[in-house]
């Protein structure tokens, strides 16, 4: 057994080195043949080329796809940086789309503020809703307006389209709005068309009831309800709202001032009518000898 393996081993030795002879002879021929400048060897050259080059193309084909993955690759790379980009662009829009929409919604509000028909003896200022103090138990808002704007208790306030409440509170600098859905507002109201005077009191909810009602026949829903002036609450004419039923059945407000998104209030100065001194004079005209005699007093 050990003469066998000394055998193979004189055997490779020598054939190993045999290879690398004729495989170094080759290599060295081929570079000297591609290195020849000669227009024999260049078709030599050319023809060895077409007849070998084609058939590696199975050979070829691994680096040819490694190199178009690497490619894919860096497409890929660019079209993902390109996706991030634009994403973050299209963030960047959506922000100014919301703050867009919030001014566009703020401007809607202020027009609707400058288009409320009012009585011409009736001036306003208009203040910003500082805080929502709103509770299960009570219902108001705060506003930057105070004493210094003139402000008085009682006076109405109004958003773009109704009436939301009632000074309740005057500060220097602010003032506390008692909203019509609290629990301690009544208002003396008027329903339109049937003329029949009524009082909206408040109770916590978003459609206050309408108590005090002298005929129910006479009211449908839908029929608009407007403040009546009467005590010198608030100035007549003032829209609250319209008259809707609940599932009891029981008539309450569906009120026109928008009340989830108060921003800007309009606090209406009303100081009061001036009283009536000589209600004779109005009651009817004196007669002749009542103006003879009134005159013979004096």
């Amino acid at each position: 057994m050990a003469k066998d393996r000394s055998n193979n081993y004189d055997y490779a030795g020598p054939l190993r080195r045999l290879l690398f002879v004729v495989l170094s002879l080759v290599l060295i021929a081929i570079f000297l043949v591609w290195r020849i400048d000669s227009p024999r060897v260049e078709r030599f050259r050319l023809h060895v080329t077409d007849r070998i080059v084609p058939n590696f193309d199975w050979a070829m084909a691994p680096v040819t796809g490694t190199v178009n993955l690497l490619r894919d690759f860096q497409s890929y790379q660019r079209i993902a940086e390109q996706n991030q980009e634009l994403r973050r662009e299209l963030r960047k829009m959506q922000s100014w789309k919301e703050a867009a929409l919030q001014l566009e919604q703020e401007n809607a509000r202020l027009l609707d503020l400058n288009n409320v028909r009012l009585d011409p003896r009736l001036t306003f200022v208009t203040g910003v809703v500082l805080a929502d103090s709103g509770s299960p138990f009570r219902q108001s808002v705060l506003l930057n307006v105070g004493v210094r704007d003139g402000l008085v208790d009682g006076w109405a306030t109004m958003d773009g389209i109704g009436l939301v409440g009632r000074i309740s509170g005057v500060a220097q600098n602010t003032s506390r709005v008692i909203l019509l859905t609290d629990a301690s507002s009544r208002i003396p109201a008027i329903v339109q068309p049937s003329g029949q005077r009524v009082i909206v009191a408040g109770d916590n909810t978003a459609a206050p009831p309408i108590d005090f009602l002298e005929n129910p026949d006479l009211i449908r829903p839908g029929d608009r309800v407007v403040s009546s002036g009467d005590g010198g609450v608030f100035p007549a004419g003032l829209l609250i709202g319209q008259v809707a039923a609940d599932p009891g059945g029981r008539l309450r407000v569906r009120l026109a001032a928008d009340y989830e998104r108060l921003e800007f209030l309009r606090v209406l100065r009303s100081y009061g009518s001036e009283p009536v001194r000589d209600s004779a004079g109005v009651v009817a005209p004196l007669t002749l000898t009542e103006q003879v005699e009134g005159a013979a007093s004096e």
